[in-house]
């Protein structure tokens, strides 16, 4: 018996159905899959790439060299972009310090944060491009030119790590103690990532016909997920600890001043970081030729001050070997809003940035002044004049008269820091705080009449702290303070 035409239109019609549906199948994400090989691969052409077979492996040996070394590139450039990005404090002691070998100003360690971010967001996005061709089942095939561009970022990742420890190794103990506070936020993002991967993964799973590889993939996402989830049994951070469980935050110490809000050691910066509520101020004291004590941190006048307009044959000349006249006609400010070293000029009110035009070297009597005025403490590294200096034998001892006869502070405010003969400092004047830049025994301090410490805040850990505290509470304490950048 035939079948009616009414019949036979639904089967036309379920058959036109399933193909249209196949079709849709096999062309709905062709613009999409065009556009991650493209990007990936630079195979923009559909005859130009395959599909990975159930059961086979989603590309060649080469290639999956490539996807390793592009995962490998990624933790590296991650590890470095967050290490570097960590040490922002010390930003201004990388650009000094280019700046002594170069002989010129420049923000090096933005320029080197900006390419660390550069990298770090190309390798990103290709990993990006490798997981979603992946998820659709696509053979990778990675252009040569971005297989170039992973060795390049593989390379300035190491050769830039290696180089930093190596001349900021301190840094790696800011990085552990910055986990303090950044843990949570990583550990949350870790677990954000895993779980966007694990339908890439899945999908993976099932087109393996394969027991071990099966295995293999499925353990080894497990493995992440399980130590991320035990993570946090061994996190400290305040981010997480109750109020009443922290202890005091630490004492702010004027770094030369506020240097991100004016120029550095000078009478304005002083007076920023008084206003920020610092209580001390730090700076670096140097002997002029005829003996008057002034604020100077490097051993010449070229970073920070206009000597190449003024003394143009002198730029290089040690500091010290200037009169006092002579460095009065400086000006100490100027540079700060050409050079912009932090990127805060802009951010300073008209006042202000004409008061930065006008400010000169200050002398340290001025600084004491303000220093009493206010009721800080006051710390500072005081520089031995060159040889061939007037007072380089008598350096102390200006020093001591313009504390004891020629400003208005009391001695007990004075961390005293310079090592340099210590006993005779102490016997001149006991009540200034002795203060060692050094750690060592409790017996050497109480010998060397050290009543402070000024270290690096990854120097001593909690419990050298409160070992410390405990034992001589009322003979002496750990400054432990943080500077005001």
């Amino acid at each position: 018996m035939g079948r009616s035409p009414t019949t036979l239109s639904k089967q036309k019609l379920g058959k036109l159905k399933v193909v249209r549906r196949q079709l849709l199948q096999r062309y709905e994400h062709q613009p999409f899959i065009s556009c991650l090989a493209g990007l990936y691969g630079c195979q923009w052409k559909r005859y130009q790439r395959a599909r990975a077979q159930p059961g086979e492996c989603c590309c060649s040996k080469l290639e999956c060299g490539s996807f390793g070394m592009l995962i490998l590139t990624f933790c590296l450039t991650l590890v470095f972009l967050y290490f570097w990005s960590e040490a922002q404090n010390d930003y201004n002691d990388f650009d000094w310090f280019n700046f002594g070998n170069l002989g010129f100003w420049f923000p090096w360690s933005v320029v080197l944060l900006v390419v660390a971010a550069v990298l770090f967001t190309y390798i990103a996005i290709l990993l990006v491009l490798a997981v979603c061709l992946l998820s659709e089942g696509q053979r990778l095939y990675l252009h040569w030119s971005h297989k170039a561009g992973i060795l390049l970022a593989l390379i300035f990742s190491i050769s830039a790590t290696a180089v930093l420890s190596d001349l900021w190794s301190k840094e790696w103990k800011t990085l552990l103690l910055s986990f303090q506070v950044t843990a949570p936020f990583l550990h949350v993002g870790g677990v954000s990532l895993m779980t966007l991967l694990s339908w890439p993964i899945a999908l993976h799973f099932f087109r393996m016909n394969k027991r071990v590889r099966q295995v293999a993939i499925v353990g080894l996402y497990l493995a992440v997920l399980f130590a991320l989830y035990l993570v946090p049994l061994g996190m400290y951070s305040p981010c997480i600890k109750g109020e009443g469980t922290l202890g005091p935050p630490p004492a702010l110490i004027g770094h030369r001043g506020a240097p991100m809000l004016a120029p550095e050691n000078t009478q304005l910066s002083f007076e920023k970081a008084v206003e920020a509520g610092g209580a001390g101020l730090e700076t670096d004291v140097t002997i002029s030729y005829d003996g008057v004590p002034f604020l100077m941190h490097d051993s010449t006048l070229r970073r920070t001050t206009n000597v190449h307009e003024v003394f143009p044959n002198r730029t290089d000349t040690p500091a010290a070997m200037f009169t006092w006249s002579e460095l009065e006609t400086l000006n100490a400010g100027a540079w700060f809003l050409t050079r912009d070293p932090f990127g805060t000029a802009s951010s300073l009110d008209p006042d202000d940035q004409v008061r930065v035009q006008n400010q000169t070297v200050p002398m340290l009597r001025d600084f004491l002044d303000l220093a009493a005025l206010h009721g800080k403490l006051v710390i500072f590294d005081l520089r031995r004049p060159p040889s061939g200096h007037p007072y380089r034998d008598d350096w102390l001892n200006c020093t001591l008269e313009v504390i004891h006869n020629e400003s208005s502070l009391n001695s007990s405010q004075v961390l005293w820091l310079p090592a340099e003969r210590r006993d005779l400092v102490q016997e001149l004047d006991p009540a200034l705080q002795q203060t060692s830049g050094f750690k060592a025994s409790i017996e050497e301090l109480q010998e060397n009449h050290v009543v402070r410490l000024n270290l690096h805040y990854s120097s001593m850990s909690q419990e050298q702290i409160r070992y410390c505290t405990s034992t001589l509470l009322y003979s002496w304490c750990c400054s432990y303070s943080s500077m005001l950048a």
